[in-house]
C-alpha cells in the first residue's frame, strides 16, 4: 500500500523525551515506533501520526482516507494492516488526533470511570483534555480540568468541560487522572483524591527521577495508584479488544467538530526542520499539526 500523507501532528511530550535524548535504555525497545527508522538516541526517525489517501492498494483501497501510525514522512510503503480507515464523519485534519484518542480511552478504561463520579484531571494537554472530554461524556459524571495555565480555561469550554487552577482544585474526587508530566501536578492529583479514590498516572517522565508526597493522606486515605500506558489494551478488555478495534474506536470518536480546539496551529511539513525545536519547547503547543 502507497500512501500520500496530507496531514500529521506532533506528540510533544513523547516527542520532546525523544528529541532531546532522554528515552531510557531500558525502555528503548518498548518506545519505538511503528514503522521507525535507527535507533535511540540518535539518528531516528519517529512520530506516529499520519492521516492521507492511498494512492496504490488492493480493490477497493485507491482512493481511501486512511490513518497510520507512522513517523512524519510525506510519502510511504506500509502492509494493508497498518492502516485505518477513516470515518466518513471526520475530516482528515482532525483524523490526526487518533493516537491521541486512543490513549485517552484507554486511560478513561484504566481508571474505571463510572456513571456519576467525580473525576478530576490534572494536565490540560491534548491527552489530558481529550480524556476529560470522554469522561464528561459518561452520564452523570462531574469532570473538571485542572492546569496551572488560565489560557487552557478557552480550550476547555470549547470542549464543554469545566476548569480549575491548582490552587482551586476539588477534593473528595472517586477518580483523578494525571498527565501533567510534572511532579507538582501528581501532588495536586494526590490531594483531589477521596477515600479510596483511584489516581491513575499517565504522565511519562522519560529518564527523571520523581517525588511524590507519599507520606502525606496516601496511606490513611486508602489510595490505588495505577498506571495508564497504550501499549496495551487493558487486561478488563484484552480478551475482546485488540489494538485495531480500540483504535478504530478512537477515529470514530473524532466525529465531534469541538475537537478542532485541540488542533490551533500547523506547520508545512518542509518548514518543520526549521520550528521543529521551537515546537517542542513552547508549553502552549497542543496538538501542533503537519500539512504535507
Amino acid at each position: 500500500m502507497i500512501v500520500s500523507a496530507r496531514f500529521g501532528a506532533i506528540s510533544r511530550g513523547t516527542e520532546s523525551l525523544v528529541a532531546t535524548g532522554k528515552v531510557p535504555p531500558g525502555e528503548a525497545a518498548r518506545m519505538r515506533a511503528p514503522f521507525q527508522e535507527g535507533d535511540f538516541p540518535f539518528p531516528v526517525k519517529y512520530g506516529y501520526a499520519v492521516a492521507g489517501i492511498v494512492e496504490e492498494g488492493p480493490d477497493g483501497w485507491a482512493g481511501r482516507a486512511v490513518f497510520c501510525l507512522h513517523p512524519h514522512q510525506s510519502r510511504f510503503t506500509v502492509p494493508v494492516e497498518a492502516l485505518r480507515p477513516v470515518p466518513g464523519g471526520v475530516p482528515l485534519g482532525r483524523a490526526v488526533l487518533a493516537a491521541n484518542m486512543e490513549t485517552a480511552l484507554n486511560i478513561v478504561w484504566d481508571a474505571g470511570i463510572q456513571p456519576g463520579d467525580r473525576v478530576a484531571v490534572v494536565g490540560a494537554g491534548v491527552v489530558g483534555l481529550l480524556t476529560a472530554f470522554l469522561a464528561a461524556s459518561i452520564p452523570g459524571t462531574e469532570t473538571v480540568v485542572i492546569d496551572i495555565d488560565p489560557q487552557r480555561a478557552a480550550t476547555a469550554a470549547l470542549l464543554g468541560l469545566s476548569f480549575a487552577m491548582p490552587e482551586q482544585a476539588p477534593v473528595d474526587c472517586d477518580v483523578v487522572v494525571h498527565a501533567s508530566g510534572s511532579p507538582d501536578g501528581l501532588s495536586v492529583a494526590l490531594a483531589a483524591a477521596g477515600f479510596e479514590a483511584r489516581l491513575v498516572e499517565a504522565s511519562w517522565y522519560g529518564d527523571r527521577l520523581v517525588s511524590a508526597p507519599l507520606g502525606q493522606a496516601f496511606h490513611s486515605q486508602r489510595l490505588t495508584l495505577v498506571s495508564s500506558q497504550v501499549g496495551h489494551v487493558p487486561a478488563s478488555r484484552r480478551a475482546r479488544w485488540s489494538r485495531t478495534r480500540r483504535l478504530d474506536l478512537a477515529l470514530a470518536l473524532l466525529a465531534d467538530p469541538r475537537l478542532d480546539a485541540l488542533l490551533p496551529a500547523e506547520t508545512a511539513f518542509l518548514d518543520l526542520p526549521r520550528v521543529y525545536a521551537d515546537i517542542l519547547r513552547d508549553p502552549a503547543t497542543l496538538c501542533h499539526r503537519i500539512r504535507y
